[in-house]
């Protein structure tokens, strides 16, 4: 499976209900789980994101999928980065001509 980094910021509708934001984010983690992903782990940080999530997914059309679901409540707006471990950056790497 692919590994993925979803950088979250809650929006105005977001920030208006976050008292919320812990259910709504088991019940993502569990949407996410049911589309065949799985998270490692969801947190809330400091500095110019509100979460951060870590998971994989079956494919870049799952992970899609579910970052345009989660982005159509309306709590939250996403950017998704595609991760590489070390192992796959390395054969990335043997690739650079």
């Amino acid at each position: 499976m692919n590994t993925y980094i979803t950088l979250m910021k809650l929006t105005d509708q977001g920030i208006k209900t976050v008292k919320d934001a812990p259910k709504r984010a088991e019940t993502g983690i569990k949407a996410f789980e049911k589309m065949g992903g799985k998270v490692h782990g969801f947190y809330a940080v400091l500095g110019d994101y509100d979460y951060i999530s870590i998971g994989e997914a079956p494919n870049d059309e799952v992970a899609t999928a579910f970052s345009l679901a989660l982005g159509s409540l309306g709590n939250v707006r996403t950017t998704s980065l595609r991760a590489f471990t070390l192992k796959e950056f390395t054969e990335i790497v043997k690739k650079v001509p």
